[in-house]
């Protein structure tokens, strides 16, 4: 059986949604994993404030240790809030899926 044309549209339309829906996924996943990145490397640098003081004495340990620590900070209140950012835009993103025309339908 040969399908009709609003059946290839129809299979066609449906196509794209699911494509667009995975494309909305991975960049769900893309925004999380890069929330963990910032996360970790905010760890690492905690971790290396907190070994400073363990490794050299005096109060240039002391500045240096702070300053890790800033920078920790720093890197985790940028990975929150680059978070939140993306994750509105891609949720706003999301009502678009579907909202389409197609180039090439004639118009009967």
């Amino acid at each position: 059986m040969e399908e009709t044309k609003s059946e290839q549209i129809k299979s066609f339309k449906k196509d794209l949604i699911l494509r667009e829906e995975l494309a909305i996924q991975r960049t769900f996943l893309a925004n999380q994993s890069t929330f963990l990145s910032f996360l970790r490397s905010s760890m690492y640098f905690l971790v290396a404030g907190l070994s400073v003081n363990k490794l050299v004495d005096g109060n240039e340990a002391l500045i240096f240790e702070y300053i890790l620590f800033i920078i920790s900070g720093l890197l985790l209140i940028a990975g929150i809030i680059n978070y939140f950012q993306n994750h509105t835009k891609i949720k706003q993103s999301k009502i678009h899926i579907g909202d389409y025309k197609l180039k090439y339908e004639k118009k009967e």
